[in-house]
């Protein structure tokens, strides 16, 4: 590295670290249900990539995808730009022609049934109907927020082929019985684990159970890179499938700025091209451009190395909140998140569901504690087969969606992210106990 740089990082490092932190004031200072958490190390990282000027994938690009993929418990990772993207990449990898001989399971066909939830994100589910697939809804478990096990085997028909669930707010699902499900039936399995990063479930890092699993590093999630995804799996052949799709839909694998990786770029012979047609304009799949810069790589290699303190404070915030709770006698006007069995949740965020005949309404807990300047959220589109871009969508529900609605109606959940600290937490916890002493504040 040379001097210069070498100043500039420093220098970098100390404007960053001189910087006072923002005092709390109760009630005054807006407590933010999700939130970053960047240091000086962050900066370096950015500014070091800048320095470079390479502003697509480069280097830190290739250290943040082997490196990610190594703390995740998978072979590969592929870097997106966000993790709806991934979401996309990771089903539509399943409809590729290239799924051939070499899988044990067929590829994705328009009108095949795909089994999920409605009580989630819709960036779980749009790329089932964008790909021309159907999915089928089942309920949810209302301790867990996680699907009904024993609802989605009783789904499964002649023409399911897949299941795409997300881990909701960090609890992992039961992969137990999921994975013996696929197993039975010979179906794909996508984790969407953009809320869970971190999680375990008999002791096994969650997203390492499936064929594909996907993460997020939004600001909002466990580590962040601004904007960006990825897409994770074991399969050579699916990194294969979701590096073209990725890369506008290329047949070849070269890297940005390298040529004639595979030894014989004149000499190809594909589809009715003419042979010898340059393999680096040569495509395979119907694609997009969903790569991510190399300054964001850089900022996502920094934050990798803190996942673990991250994920301990998330814990950490979850279970002293849950305590506070009980002690405050919360339970009896609320239902308050489990963990499912067998599993270490990596917490994104505190699930509060109404109990019936609580003094107070899901909408008026929400303003109470908003006034009160505690961010909350619901759980994202409550029930997709209710929102306006699912009139017309071609979809299947298999039961009733009861528990989905009950928490469409009746939950919001609050943070639980590694920049609530004690004096934060206590003041959510007073502010609750305010509330059961005069349920009248939330009418």
């Amino acid at each position: 590295m040379s001097l210069t740089r070498q100043l500039i990082l420093d220098q970098c490092r100390q404007f960053h670290e001189a910087k006072e932190p923002a005092a709390f004031i109760p009630g005054e200072t807006y407590i933010p249900v999700t939130g970053k958490v960047l240091d000086a190390d962050d900066l370096v990282h950015l500014v070091d990539a800048s320095l470079d000027m390479w502003l697509t994938m480069g280097r830190f690009g290739d250290q943040f995808e082997e490196q990610v993929a190594k703390v995740f418990g998978t072979r590969h990772a592929r870097l997106t730009v966000s993790g709806s993207a991934a979401n996309l990449l990771a089903f539509s990898a399943l409809t590729s022609p290239m799924i051939g001989e070499k899988f044990d399971k067929p590829r994705l066909q328009p009108g095949d049934e795909v089994l999920t939830v409605a009580a989630g994100f819709p960036t779980t589910v749009a790329p089932i109907v964008q790909n021309g697939c159907v999915p089928v809804f089942v309920d949810v478990d209302i301790a867990t927020h996680n699907v009904d096990t024993d609802a989605l085997a009783a789904a499964v028909t002649p023409r399911t082929r897949a299941v795409m669930i997300a881990h909701s707010l960090g609890n992992p699902f039961n992969l137990a019985a999921v994975t013996a499900l696929c197993k039975q039936h010979k179906l794909w399995l996508i984790e969407d684990c953009c809320d869970a990063f971190g999680a375990t479930y008999n002791n096994q890092n969650i997203g390492t159970f499936g064929d594909l699993a996907t993460l997020s590093f939004y600001p909002a999630h466990h580590i962040t890179m601004g904007e960006g995804g990825a897409v994770m799996m074991n399969h050579g052949g699916l990194k294969r499938i979701v590096e073209s799709l990725r890369d506008w839909g290329r047949d070849c694998w070269c890297a940005p700025g390298k040529d004639n990786t595979c030894g014989k770029r004149f000499d190809w012979q594909l589809g009715d091209l003419p042979e010898g047609y340059d393999h680096k304009y040569i495509y395979s799949h119907l694609g997009y451009n969903l790569k991510v810069s190399d300054m964001q790589a850089a900022i996502g290699l920094s934050q990798l190395k803190k996942l673990p303190g991250f994920v301990a404070k998330r814990r950490e915030n979850f279970d002293l909140l849950t305590a506070a709770f009980r002690a405050a006698g919360m339970e009896k006007y609320f239902i308050l998140p489990k963990a499912t069995p067998n599993s270490n949740p990596s917490w994104f965020g505190y699930l509060m569901t109404l109990r019936e005949g609580a003094p107070f309404t899901r909408r008026g807990v929400v303003r109470f504690l908003e006034g009160r300047k505690i961010g909350t959220r619901l759980l994202f589109a409550g029930n997709l087969t209710r929102q306006p871009a699912f009139k017309g969508v071609n979809f299947r529900v298999h039961g009733s969606l009861t528990h989905t609605d009950k928490i469409m109606n009746d939950a919001f959940w609050i943070g639980v992210w590694p920049g609530i600290d004690a004096p934060r937490r206590d003041y959510i916890v007073n502010t609750f106990r305010a509330l059961l002493n005069d349920p009248s504040l939330a009418p």
